[in-house]
């Protein structure tokens, strides 16, 4: 593939010369054919002088019109569309007249999306809820923006928006900006706050809201949405919290969006509009964690953002360090440790599975040149990233120190667009005046940024909680069911997240005496897994189930993985059949059967974990 650009590895645009400024959407959102047609009118600022041509980023978009805007007067220019690179799209580019002077510059494209757009996705009413009304959303995160519009899609380049969406009137639009009139069948929206492509989003179906605080509400369908309501009523708190720490909320709404059990992450922090996934819905607020992380992004990812994603964890890496302060603000330092440290299991996991033939990308920054950002997505940058964070704040001297350094870089780079040595140089100026300056020499940052593996220091956090869930699992890993069975030790009372981190701790065991149909039903009965109405519980029961090889249960498992589409999930139960040879074949016949209900990054990734691709 090599790489793309100068600037984004995974786009044809080059910002270098040219920037979109602002982006006027006019979309009629037409179910019966499954797609989006209208235009798009950009207005870019122009660099150089003398430029003959805009690359733009496209994927099975059919475009029909071209139009250069002047001084009243519309002139149709060339356009065409290059042969599509698998997993990227394709380059469409726009001839421009000789003597292109720098400055401002109007386009309109008229064009239409595929009915299987990547970013896109289309749901009939028996998959929805209410089961009367189709349901449309998008997911652009990481390159699927040019699945929906004809644009610069890369982080590098940052716009405001508007919209105006014609859809049915018995249902209702949501954008990530502000509603800014509404009519029957039409709603205008408005986005002043310059954002990447991947941020762009769309939502349309049968749905009603509830007041989560001042500037907050949840969206939902109408038979889960005072569940949702309840199950992330402390929203507000957080996003307070985050502002504490952070600054200024700049966004002016912040609404939740509970999705359709297909979208494929646990939070999209859309601005505005959050999107997450319904398997949050616990019942009882232990995983509105995810929320958390996703208001961080208000500040960390979308107003500071990574330049390209071979940066990802000046995204994700902070964002997960500033969710784990506002955790540990509501409460206590020890759920904040006990956090980082169940990351770390998880992250063990990831490197030892998903990513263990392709060691370089559990490097903090990566190579993207022969490499889609899809392809690349793992929890390494997430906490990896946040350790390293950790690691740092540790050693300038605690929070009191490098929280108002936080606040100082976030400040120093809002509404831009960052790469790793941007944010080396802001540690830089910021200390080397202070009596903390000795410390900047200590950071080995080669170490850091480009080794393998887990990460090369673990702070030093408290352990009280994560040492119960290690003696658990080294209880449960060790013993027969006899010996469990007589233990007083395993029938301590355990916090629910202690209870996740447990199961995920046992999983990385690397032998489990008498792993049988009984051990199973044990932990079962110990823990009260079957009624519990938990999925990161529900996951982890049925890993090891799979390790159990309970083949009798293999109608529970494959039902856990239709149930939700969501990566994190679905992923590693595919992966887990894949390396299960009685269990394989079931596995390819139902994501055989199921995978046109996924969205495309989610099928895509999943083929590959079941060596199909």
């Amino acid at each position: 593939m090599g790489r793309l650009g100068v600037v984004d590895p995974s786009s044809y645009s080059q910002p270098d010369l040219i920037t979109t400024e602002h982006s006027a959407l006019n979309w009629k959102v037409d179910f019966g054919a499954t797609k989006i047609q209208g235009s798009v009118l950009h207005r870019f600022k122009v660099l150089t002088a003398n430029l003959d041509k805009i690359l733009l980023d496209v994927r099975d978009i059919n475009v029909t019109n071209a139009t250069l805007l002047a001084g009243g007067s519309e002139l149709p220019i060339n356009f065409f569309i290059s042969d599509a690179v698998d997993d990227i799209g394709q380059k469409l580019t726009l001839e421009l007249p000789s003597g292109t002077a720098k400055g401002s510059l109007n386009v309109r494209i008229d064009y239409e999306t595929s009915s299987s757009a990547s970013g896109l996705q289309w749901l009939n009413p028996t998959q929805t809820l209410g089961k009367e009304h189709p349901y449309m959303f998008s997911q652009c995160q990481a390159i699927h923006a040019r699945s929906v519009i004809p644009c610069q899609d890369t982080p590098a380049v940052k716009f405001t928006y508007d919209a105006t969406v014609e859809h049915p009137s018995e249902l209702t639009a949501l954008m990530s900006a502000l509603i800014d009139k509404k009519e029957p069948g039409k709603t205008l929206f408005k986005q002043e706050v310059p954002i990447p492509a991947y941020l762009v989003a769309i939502a349309i179906g049968k749905l009603v809201s509830r007041p989560l605080g001042e500037n907050s509400s949840v969206w939902a369908e109408e038979a889960i949405v005072d569940a949702c309501a309840e199950e992330f009523s402390e929203t507000a708190t957080m996003l307070k919290t985050a502002s504490e720490l952070c600054g200024p909320y700049v966004w002016k709404q912040y609404d939740l969006l509970v999705m359709p059990p297909s979208f494929p992450f646990g939070g999209m922090e859309n601005p505005c509009l959050t999107f997450v996934t319904p398997t949050l819905l616990a019942g009882d607020k232990s995983l509105a964690d995810v929320v958390a992380h996703e208001i961080a992004h208000s500040w960390t990812g979308n107003l500071v953002t990574n330049k390209n994603f071979e940066h990802f964890w000046l995204n994700e890496g902070f964002t997960v360090f500033v969710e784990s302060k506002i955790v540990g603000r509501m409460q206590g330092a020890k759920e904040l440790d006990f956090k980082m440290l169940s990351n770390l299991t998880d992250l063990q996991e990831c490197i030892r599975t998903q990513l263990n033939k392709t060691p370089e990308l559990t490097k903090l920054v990566v190579d993207l040149s022969n490499c889609g950002p899809d392809d690349a997505f793992s929890s390494v940058p997430y906490i990896k990233g946040s350790t390293f964070l950790r690691y740092l704040e540790d050693l300038f001297g605690g929070p009191t120190v490098f929280e108002p350094f936080l606040r100082d870089y976030l400040k120093k780079y809002a509404y831009k667009s960052i790469e790793t040595k941007d944010f080396q140089s802001a540690l830089y100026d910021y200390f080397i005046d202070t009596d903390k300056k000795d410390k900047l020499s200590a950071v080995d940052w080669d170490l850091w940024l480009k080794s393998e593996g887990m990460p090369p220091v673990i702070p030093n956090f408290d352990e009280s909680l994560a040492n119960v869930t290690k003696e658990l699992a080294s209880l449960w890993s060790s013993k027969s069911v006899a010996e469990l069975a007589d233990s007083a030790e395993i029938k301590k009372t355990i916090s629910i997240h202690q209870l996740i981190d447990f199961l995920g701790k046992l999983i990385e065991s690397k032998d489990i005496v008498d792993l049988n149909e009984s051990k199973i039903n044990l932990l079962e009965s110990t823990y009260n897994l079957k009624s519990s109405k938990n999925a990161e519980v529900r996951f982890r029961l049925n890993r090891l189930i799979i390790r159990a090889r309970l083949i009798k249960r293999l109608d529970e498992i494959l039902e856990f993985a239709n149930s939700n589409f969501r990566m994190k999930f679905c992923r590693p139960i595919y992966r887990d059949l894949a390396g299960w040879p009685e269990a394989k074949p079931a596995a390819i016949r139902n994501f055989a059967n199921v995978k046109d209900q996924m969205m495309a990054v989610c099928s895509h990734t999943i083929e590959k974990d079941l060596g199909l691709k």
